[in-house]
């Protein structure tokens, strides 16, 4: 692992299995081109440690988990600029939505434009109960383009999609639950702790069987069952070529915790 300083606008802290990662780019929390870069090779140095089996992400203070892009980037109608930051938005997220464990955004204050796509490449979302959350792009003249527009209708269906995108309509945590924008609401200040009180869930799963589930669930976005059943039987068999397939049997069979050793 890279030191934590390393990663700009990032502070990374490593809570047993668990990588807690807070965005710290005060006051509102916005990505910045170097940030997003941080954050691609800080999911890939996650990657490479074995230890790590989920990752929580989090906004700095109160008031934001992040309020996406910097638009002072796109004042000067720039299109070598637009077309940087979308990729580097593109590489950031897309990287963490790969990333082999389990990450869960504990939404701790606004989410907007490009700081809820952050939250919607996670895996699961837990919103405190003051939060909102929008993507209002096209207020400004600009799209979702990190994600939005793909992974939003996945969780709330296409008419709440369409209600938040070319409505800009903005959701309150309740109303994010009920759509299913965010699994858990809790209150005021307890995201962080809720958010790493489930990745400590996410410790007693074997890692490899964590992660060869959240490919297939996430093959589910792109094919029908009848194209990934084969590859589910596949990655079945292939666990037992494992030695953590060997220990979650045999410590069932012995009544006991399993030691994972991640291979």
């Amino acid at each position: 692992m890279s030191a934590a300083d390393d990663y700009v606008n990032l502070r990374f802290e490593k809570l047993q299995h668990t990588a807690l990662v807070t965005l710290a780019n005060p006051p509102a929390n916005t990505w910045t081109i170097e940030s997003l870069k941080s954050l691609s090779r800080l999911i890939g140095d996650l990657n490479a440690d074995r230890e790590i089996y989920a990752l929580v992400i989090t906004g700095e203070g109160g008031k934001f988990f992040s309020a996406g892009a910097d638009l002072k980037l796109f004042a000067d109608g720039d299109r070598d600029v637009a077309r940087e930051v979308a990729r580097r938005f593109g590489e950031a997220f897309e990287a963490l939505s790969a990333f082999r464990g389990v990450s869960i955004a504990a939404i701790n204050g606004y989410a907007m434009g490009g700081g809820l796509e952050c939250a919607l490449a996670c895996d699961l979302r837990i919103a405190e109960e003051q939060v909102q959350l929008a993507l209002p792009e096209a207020t400004v003249g600009l799209l979702p383009c990190a994600g939005g527009t793909q992974n939003l209708p996945w969780l709330v269906g296409e008419g709440w999609a369409k209600r938040m995108i070319l409505c800009g309509e903005r959701v309150a945590a309740p109303t994010a639950k009920t759509i299913g924008l965010v699994e858990e609401v809790v209150p005021t200040g307890q995201a962080r702790e809720h958010a790493l009180q489930l990745a400590g869930k996410v410790g007693k799963q074997s890692p490899g069987s964590v992660a060869a589930c959240k490919t297939l669930i996430q093959l589910a976005r792109s094919a029908p069952p009848k194209h990934n059943l084969p590859h589910e039987r596949q990655a079945f068999l292939d666990l037992f070529d494992t030695a953590d397939q060997k220990e979650g049997v045999k410590a069932f069979l012995e009544k006991r915790a399993a030691e994972w050793r991640n291979g």
